[in-house]
């Protein structure tokens, strides 16, 4: 296997990964950002009150797109998987 194909499997890879944890990840900084200016505006300084709704925002997200991110994850893997016999060439 040359580099430029190991390359090629590391690129896909990251591209899957961001695709997977994108739509979390972007959530919880948004729900955290928007906290976060409530907390300035008010002045209300509690710790609970920056955790819990990023929390409930990313288990909601998990609970709700959790089956096409395993579905994206087990079609990559599975894709790598069909190549092993076409490295060995």
């Amino acid at each position: 296997m040359g580099a430029d194909r190991a390359l090629g499997f590391l690129n896909e890879m990251l591209w899957a990964s961001l695709l997977v944890a994108g739509p979390v990840l972007i959530a919880t900084l948004l729900v955290g950002i928007l906290i976060s200016v409530f907390q300035v505006t008010t002045q209300l300084q509690e710790i609970t009150l920056s955790y819990v709704p990023k929390i409930l925002v990313a288990a909601f997200l998990l609970i709700a797109i959790g089956p096409w991110m395993m579905g994206r994850v087990t079609q990559f893997a599975s894709s790598l998987y069909l190549l092993i016999p076409t490295l060995a060439g």
